[in-house]
């Protein structure tokens, strides 16, 4: 089989096929919130759904934009990514959640990565780890402006992305203030799932990738779900489908 026949027969994990995606896809880990991207549309069709990989198509003030859940964690973010692209993705942007670390970042602000540490080992099966989890500068923008035009305040800055769920939280045994101190010293915004995976795919096949997360309190304080999680969630994936919308008025969709 070829390298063409690949990319233009239906992908196995996200069952999908070249032409039912648009250029940008937004990817959520949660299935449930493709519903919540499909709401927010101006039309919008479920075109696949296979184990955790939720797809829908629609369009926005007349654009294109799709949205392909991924589930938790790495293995299967990189397995979405890799299929996402076969089948025509040019821009992938994570709508997603975070474990906030910097104590000036409040309930209802979001982040917009630069760049994200590579502290899972995905990432590793493809390439060594001198090689940066960097967002696309373009995407950055674009989510930037987003965020702008719906008054959304934001952070922009290096998150964590690392494997062990709770190995860094005050659900771990252990000193976990002793694993994490040295990234909240650092400057690291937060620690996710899934962000430096996607990166290191996107930068080696030659794709924009980026990524906006909501934010609760820090994780190390006793309110540290003090949040209004489905009206913030709401806000960032309107805010996805306006950068998407603005990458195709830009000429990168």
């Amino acid at each position: 089989m070829t390298s063409q026949d690949v990319h233009s027969e239906k992908q196995h994990h996200i069952d999908m096929k070249p032409g039912d995606v648009a250029s940008t896809v937004l990817i959520p880990g949660e299935p449930q919130r493709v519903e919540v991207f499909a709401s927010l549309m101006d039309e919008a069709e479920k075109i696949a759904e296979k184990r955790e990989y939720i797809t829908y198509t629609g369009k926005k003030d007349g654009m294109a934009v799709s949205c392909t859940s991924t589930g938790l964690g790495c293995p299967p973010t990189a397995i979405g990514v890799e299929e996402l692209i076969r089948i025509g993705a040019k821009n992938i942007i994570r709508i997603g959640t975070c474990g906030v670390i910097q104590p000036y970042i409040k309930p209802g602000e979001f982040i917009i990565a630069t760049g994200a540490v590579r502290g899972e080992h995905t990432s590793e099966e493809f390439i060594s780890m001198e090689y940066p989890a960097v967002a696309d500068y373009r995407i950055v923008r674009a989510l930037i402006d987003a965020c702008e035009k719906f008054k959304m305040p934001y952070h922009l800055g290096i998150v964590r992305t690392h494997d062990a769920y709770y190995l860094e939280s005050p659900q771990a045994r252990g000193d976990y203030m002793a694993r994490l101190q040295p990234w909240i010293d650092m400057g690291v915004l937060a620690l996710e799932n899934e962000s430096s995976a996607i990166f290191v795919i996107a930068g080696m096949q030659g794709i924009r990738a980026g990524t906006i997360l909501t934010c609760g309190n820090p994780i190390y304080t006793p309110n540290a779900d003090d949040c209004d999680w489905d009206s913030n969630i709401l806000k960032m994936v309107k805010a996805g489908i306006e950068a998407a919308k603005l990458l195709e008025e830009r000429g990168l969709a």
